[in-house]
């Protein structure tokens, strides 16, 4: 929501700098067809932007659903002196092998999790999805469930209407 106030207030702040801008032409003589297209740039780059952000605000409230989700997927709440880490499932892979290869060597956790966009509108509205596969399968192999080789708007596109996979990995 936050965001989208700050649209609105850019917004609004594209507005009161258009009329100066006009007024400024008017007064000045210079045509405002350069101002027109100057300001239109300048929008259009505006919303490029907020796109951008749109985006990277959505993967990062996934990410975050991912590491709660992997903290309820093990018994212990994650174990060790050091953070314990999320990471995104390859498709073809499994999370043992993809764990195994980095300093969190140790798979918890194979989870897959969607949530569904808006603010609930009753208790028995289904808001998200989750599914646990387990470290040593592959699991569901279906490409759609790999960040990785996701469209970067595909979180906000609904081209993938179910899950994302992630692995849950710790420290020896």
């Amino acid at each position: 929501k936050q965001w989208y106030q700050r649209r609105v207030a850019i917004t609004a702040g594209m507005i009161k700098v258009a009329t100066f801008l006009v007024l400024l032409a008017v007064t000045s003589g210079c045509t405002i067809q350069v101002i027109d297209d100057d300001l239109q740039n300048s929008y259009n780059s505006l919303e490029e932007r907020l796109d951008e952000v749109e985006k990277d605000l959505a993967w990062q409230a996934l990410h975050a659903a991912a590491a709660a989700a992997c903290r309820g997927s093990v018994a212990s709440g994650g174990t060790g002196p050091w953070g314990n880490a999320v990471l995104a499932k390859e498709a073809s892979n499994t999370c043992d092998n993809i764990c195994g290869a980095t300093d969190f060597n140790i798979c918890d956790a194979d989870i897959s999790i969607q949530g569904m966009p808006g603010k609930a509108t009753s208790y028995g509205q289904r808001l998200g999805h989750y599914y646990n596969y387990g470290c040593s399968a592959v699991g569901n192999s279906n490409v759609l469930f790999d960040e990785v080789q996701a469209e970067d708007d595909a979180i906000l596109t609904g081209s993938n209407p179910w899950y994302f996979r992630f692995c849950c990995c710790r420290k020896a």
